[in-house]
């Protein structure tokens, strides 16, 4: 007999056939943590290379936004209106696009620290394990 999810109804199996089954089971769900800790560390390295990405190109907006500044404090002190305004908000947007690919790469960040460390599932597994030994 099966149940909806397509398990088999073990309720009716010896403690030595459920005894048997142990190492397999063990076996399963420690082939299940490693495949969890490899998809963890895949994911968590794409996100770590993509906020890098982001802070480099926040960084790269920076680099060239310190010419623009200078070439407006020039502008500026020529007594040229027209000059330094230009100037002023060409930095103004080289700013605001350095704000805006920092905020990306600090926001891609952060999501790694929200995401369940394999580690802390092992340990709630070993956790589990004891309690039950602990119990017979």
């Amino acid at each position: 007999m099966t149940t909806p999810r397509g398990f088999r109804d073990r309720s009716d199996d010896s403690l030595f056939t459920l005894i048997g089954d142990i190492p397999e089971l063990v076996r399963n769900l420690v082939v299940a943590e490693i495949n969890g800790a490899k998809a963890w560390a895949q994911r968590t390295a794409k996100d770590a290379g993509i906020g890098a990405g982001w802070f480099v190109g926040a960084l790269i907006v920076l680099f060239w936004a310190i010419p623009v500044f200078f070439a407006f404090v020039i502008a500026g002190l020529s007594s040229w209106w027209p000059v330094w305004l230009s100037a002023l908000v060409v930095f103004g947007v080289m700013i605001v696009i350095t704000a805006i690919l920092a905020l990306l790469g600090y926001l891609r960040f952060k999501k790694l620290s929200n995401r369940e460390n394999p580690g802390k599932a092992i340990s709630e597994d070993v956790r589990i394990v004891k309690e039950a030994r602990d119990e017979y």
